[in-house]
């Protein structure tokens, strides 16, 4: 919360003499290339993951089995959410959004040229240092740009969103055909050093336009006591020696292998978000109207799980399937299959702007579909992925390259499912969150990406060799199905419990 005297520092375009951005604060010009790049680097080196996994030794891979790369990725991802929670508080209790980025950035720069050195140990260290940078930047550099303006009422304030969205998906979209092409065509550490050099041009860019920003983002809105901070680092000091132990000792006797990281941090994945859901409904302080409110939210937080648990595996599952069975020729002329990652940021700078017009349309005709219908087609729709992949799969049986068309109609789907179910699950977080919560709340919905993640290691873990068979995309599309159809038809109950939201 801003008080009166940040507020009055806010720049506004209509400042005498002052230069905008397409009407907007320059500062919006700033993130923007700042989280263009970053994307650029995090989608290229994410397009190029688990293929690099399950590469064989000799084109130059780690030669992991598909369910264990799957794995990894899956766990890689779901940490990269789950560091956004902390991250957004090490923001308000120590450094400030505008330095927590800076910090972000440059952990993230320094881990994708980890990635590389052509060294197993470096490869994994800089995939813990991306996560633990993307985690610090992701929590804090979307609310730079609310910064920017002159509160919620500002009328500027979702075309500068749209803008800074638009600037998300630029980089998705340019980063599988640049990164992707040099490091499955060229040499996989030298597109991991690409990803890298991405990460350094936004963080230039971020550097030399910080004079541009509010100065709310330097501020520390809740800053730690002494005391506070000698508690957090003697607990962090704590339990960071008893990892290493654990570890240590694990390494010693003969027994490390992957799954000694996977198993636990995808448990913990799953019981965080557990743990906060339990300590709020617990909470003495809320009041009967919002503990109802948390009942409904975590209808919607379970379905996000789901959702996130199929959506997530493009570029893991989705992505072994275009390089194994996939034909990568466009026109008699073939690609890299990393270049299918290209087609839902592609798919979402087309529709969002359909959908954005499609629900005032309805709006307007008083059909608009509630939130809990729009989480249901959400589920139907990503479900229904997976059953078209499942018919993929098997046509690609023996052996057999399929079309293109099967992923690009999976991706479609897909996008047209996340259009429905993410921008309004950041929506009704907002709405049914309790003050004491507020500014909690969107980590947690955070957290749902996580949970549905570390689900989808998990499984892949216990399914081994059935990873990416009919039966393994058949039984998760049945089962989001399924989900959306017990949402809709319970749908009455959840809309009480969110009492006066609708």
């Amino acid at each position: 919360m801003a008080s009166s005297t940040l507020e009055a520092g806010v720049q506004r375009p209509s400042s005498p003499g002052g230069k905008t951005f397409l009407g907007h604060p320059r500062g919006l010009a700033t993130l923007f290339m700042t989280e263009m790049w970053e994307r650029f680097s995090f989608y290229g080196m994410r397009a190029l993951l688990v293929l690099y996994l399950v590469a064989e030794h000799g084109d130059g891979g780690l030669g992991y089995e598909a369910a264990v790369g799957a794995a990894i990725y899956s766990v890689y991802n779901a940490m990269v959410y789950l560091l956004a929670l902390p991250g957004g508080w090490i923001a308000d209790r120590f450094w400030g959004a505008r330095k927590t980025v800076a910090v972000g950035g440059s952990i993230i720069m320094v881990g994708h040229f980890l990635l590389a050195v052509p060294v197993t140990a470096s490869f994994f260290a800089g995939l813990g240092l991306i996560a633990v940078g993307s985690g610090l930047l992701k929590a804090n550099i979307s609310t730079m740009v609310g910064h920017l303006y002159d509160g919620p009422t500002d009328p500027r304030r979702d075309g500068g969103f749209t803008i800074f969205y638009m600037g998300i998906n630029a980089g998705a979209f340019f980063a599988p055909l640049v990164i992707g092409t040099v490091g499955q065509k060229v040499d996989w550490h030298l597109g991991f050093a690409l990803a890298g050099a991405g990460m350094a041009l936004g963080l230039i860019q971020y550097l030399l336009g910080s004079r541009h920003l509010s100065p709310r983002s330097s501020t520390v809105a809740s800053p730690i006591s002494a005391a506070e901070k000698s508690s957090v680092l003697r607990k962090g000091m704590f339990w960071l020696a008893l990892t290493g132990v654990f570890f240590g000792v694990v390494a010693l006797t003969g027994n490390f292998s992957v799954g000694w990281v996977i198993w636990p941090l995808s448990v913990a994945g799953i019981g965080i978000p557990a743990f906060y859901f339990a300590r709020i409904k617990r909470d003495k302080d809320l009041t009967p109207d919002e503990q109802s409110k948390m009942s409904g939210y975590i209808w919607f937080f379970v379905a996000a799980a789901v959702f996130w648990m199929i959506y997530d595996q493009s570029g893991s599952t989705l992505n072994i399937f275009a390089r194994e069975s996939t034909s990568s020729t466009l026109f008699g002329t073939g690609f890299p299959s990393s270049w299918f990652q290209s087609f839902n940021p592609l798919y979402i700078m087309a529709l969002a702007p359909v959908f954005a017009w499609l629900w005032v349309w309805l709006a307007r005709r008083g059909k608009n579909p509630s939130t809990t219908m729009k989480f249901a087609i959400g589920l139907l729709l990503i479900g229904t992925s997976f059953l078209v992949m499942m018919l993929a799969m098997a046509a690609a049986s023996g052996g057999a390259k399929v079309t293109p068309l099967w992923l690009a109609s999976v991706y479609l789907i897909q996008t047209v499912g996340e259009l429905t179910l993410s921008p309004v699950g950041l929506s009704v977080t907002t709405k049914l969150a309790p003050p004491k919560y507020g500014s909690q709340m969107m980590g947690i919905w955070f957290l749902g990406v996580t949970a549905g993640d570390c689900v989808a290691a998990i499984m892949q873990l216990m399914v081994g060799k059935g990873t990416g068979s009919t039966w393994y995309f058949a039984s998760q599309g049945l089962l989001a199905v399924l989900a959306g159809v017990a949402l809709a038809m319970y749908r009455k109950k959840v809309v009480r419990l969110m009492g006066d939201i609708h």
